[in-house]
């Protein structure tokens, strides 16, 4: 009789096991991230003259998203590498990251001038070190704080390499000096571009390292004009067209020059795609906007993934 109970107990204790090892019963909750069975969306760009040429405009070119701050979403806050992985989780970006200053001269990633909206901290982001504000805690869109810590500039070169390509937000306080030492420290020309508010500026960056793209400011032919009499070569710019929509005469101009446009959509254009529908992002797209910088990069990849070529010279570099 009593083996026969055992046999029972033991016999029952053996299917629970199994049941538990079973990977379709274990939950999301577990620490389970639902995203990585996904596998990221990459693109991968080697070396500088295949930044050009990725970056040179082609009728066959592939639009893509670039996400502003990172792209934030509930859980994973702006200029987060866990932000970063998130959307490369859903789609193939351009990544768009402000770069700040501490007290004691490390880059970190902050956009504000101060810590009290993005972390657990507060005041002014250079009275702080960086050991100081390691740790902090940062602060998601809802106001949530998570586990996740403010990265350095370093840890995010790191992070992108054969990932995604960076545009780089230099705050003010930040020499123009220390972005290029970084980026020839950890060989990120391939695949980090420096933005740009002026002609001024970029002619500084460019001469500090010709080897580095620039996102310049073009929103008109004044603007055009006084970059194409800078001196630095075309093959160098991505054309930031502003917050407000072109035409599409004016994105065919920047495209004959062999330049690639990038529509900020951000702000007031999100919102439209909120109120009437995603599918404007698809009509920026098809007016000539080939990368749209936006708060919402997986609504709106989603919305432009139709516009994808079948067959494109660009094609090899997304994995």
């Amino acid at each position: 009789m009593m083996n026969k109970k055992y046999r029972l107990l033991l016999t029952l204790f053996i299917g629970l096991f199994l049941i538990s090892c079973n990977p379709s019963s274990q939950n999301i909750s577990e620490g389970k991230n639902p995203n990585e069975s996904q596998g990221e969306k990459r693109i991968e760009v080697v070396s500088f003259d295949e930044a050009k040429t990725f970056y040179s405009w082609t009728a066959d070119r592939i639009p893509m998203v670039s996400a502003h701050r990172g792209g934030p979403y509930s859980g994973f806050p702006e200029n987060s590498l866990e932000a970063f992985q998130n959307v490369i989780n859903h789609t193939p970006s351009i990544i768009e990251l402000d770069v700040a200053i501490t007290k004691d001269s490390i880059l970190v990633l902050m956009h504000d001038n101060t810590l009290d909206r993005t972390t657990t901290g507060k005041g002014k982001v250079s009275d702080f070190t960086y050991e100081e504000i390691k740790s902090l805690n940062l602060v998601d869109l809802d106001g949530k704080e998570t586990s996740f810590l403010v990265p350095t500039f370093a840890e995010a070169l790191e992070w992108s390499k054969g990932k995604a390509l960076l545009t780089v937000d230099v705050k003010r306080e930040v020499p123009f000096e220390m972005i290029i030492e970084e980026i020839k420290k950890q060989k990120a020309e391939p695949y980090a571009a420096v933005i740009t508010y002026s002609v001024d500026a970029a002619r500084i960056i460019h001469k500090l390292h010709p080897d580095v793209m620039l996102s310049v400011t073009i929103r008109n032919e004044e603007e055009l004009k006084r970059f194409e009499e800078s001196g630095i070569p075309n093959d160098r710019w991505i054309a930031f067209t502003g917050t407000s929509e072109r035409t599409q005469e004016f994105n065919e101009m920047l495209h004959e020059k062999g330049v690639f446009t990038i529509l900020g959509v951000l702000g007031n254009l999100d919102r439209s795609a909120i109120a009437r529908g995603d599918q404007i992002y698809a009509e920026f797209i098809q007016k000539g906007a080939d990368i749209l910088a936006t708060d919402r990069p997986i609504e709106a990849a989603e919305a432009i993934k139709g516009l994808i070529p079948e067959e494109s010279s660009k094609m090899k570099y997304f994995k």
